[in-house]
């Protein structure tokens, strides 16, 4: 839980960090960037074990190397991650921070589903109290929204949100499958130069033809991105590595990251129509508590 709480803080500076970096920049550059810095990061740690220089041995960051199968799962791993960055990115570039926050705390409910579906796991009466309390504040806020003139049904932002949580969850679903078996730096590793290397493609075929168009400025807040998602999934995937972590209980700890996000979003960005949406995000954080005392 004390892993869970600590990828939560990172991932909400994450988000602040993206919204900054997405002023008049292309979607493209800005992802492309991002997996570039990420795997800058892990190239000391990926050279030192699969190299055997021992840079790293004896501490957290050492691994052994794998064979083709776990680097299969790997690229996949990476493959869902990034369709879920494209849309998220997208989502989080046109809407403000205090809506797409609170939409994205969601997704542990979507991920309860399917760890129930698939790992057979099963929630107390405390659990299902905040899984009620995130679906009502969902709700709510779908409502307080059209204030700002963004309505849920038939904003196209939005499902780019939505479409993102969706595949977020599968991706969580997949990294508690590959977790049991994998260590957490070999994971992180491979997985961002697999999605530098999608990147890269895709940027050539998407964003280079029309570089003219979409213009693209330097901003400090693009390598930040990297440093804090990498750290707070770093923190995630230890925390699965545990063999007691309800995925479903992990997700919706790190998804309180929804607090930090709305606060900038408030005061750095001087985001509106914040007290309906103070409302939303007090369920969503009761809902929270409620998840982890069912959970002790």
């Amino acid at each position: 839980m004390s892993l869970a709480f600590l990828s939560a803080l990172l991932l909400g500076f994450y988000d602040v960090a993206k919204k900054q970096a997405l002023k008049g920049n292309a979607v493209p550059v800005v992802l492309l960037l991002n997996t570039l810095f990420s795997t800058l990061l892990f190239s000391p740690v990926l050279l030192s074990s699969e190299l055997g220089l021992g840079w790293f041995d004896g501490s957290i960051f050492s691994f052994t190397p794998q064979g083709v199968e776990a680097h299969l799962k790997i690229a996949l791993k990476s493959a869902i991650v990034l369709s879920s960055w494209v849309f998220g990115y997208i989502g989080i570039k046109h809407l403000p921070l205090t809506i797409v926050g609170p939409i994205n705390a969601t997704r542990p409910v979507l991920t309860l589903v399917g760890a129930m579906l698939v790992f057979g796991e099963r929630l107390n009466g405390y659990q299902w109290v905040g899984v009620i309390l995130a679906i009502l504040s969902l709700y709510l806020l779908s409502r307080s929204s059209k204030k700002e003139g963004v309505n849920f049904a038939h904003n196209r932002w939005i499902l780019c949100v939505a479409a993102a949580a969706i595949i977020g969850v599968g991706c969580g679903l997949y990294d508690r499958y590959i977790m049991k078996t994998m260590n957490a730096v070999f994971v992180q590793s491979w997985y961002t130069l697999y999605q530098f290397l999608l990147m890269t493609i895709i940027c050539a075929v998407l964003w280079l033809p029309k570089r003219n168009e979409q213009k693209f400025h330097w901003s400090w807040a693009i390598p930040m991105i990297s440093i804090l998602l990498t750290t707070a999934d770093m923190a995630y995937l230890h925390a699965l590595r545990d063999s007691a972590a309800m995925i479903a209980v992990v997700a919706m700890i790190r998804r309180s990251s929804v607090v930090v996000s709305f606060t900038c979003g408030a005061m750095l960005f001087g985001e509106r129509n914040l007290k309906a949406k103070a409302l939303d995000l007090l369920l969503i954080l009761v809902g929270m508590v409620l998840l982890c005392i069912g959970s002790i």
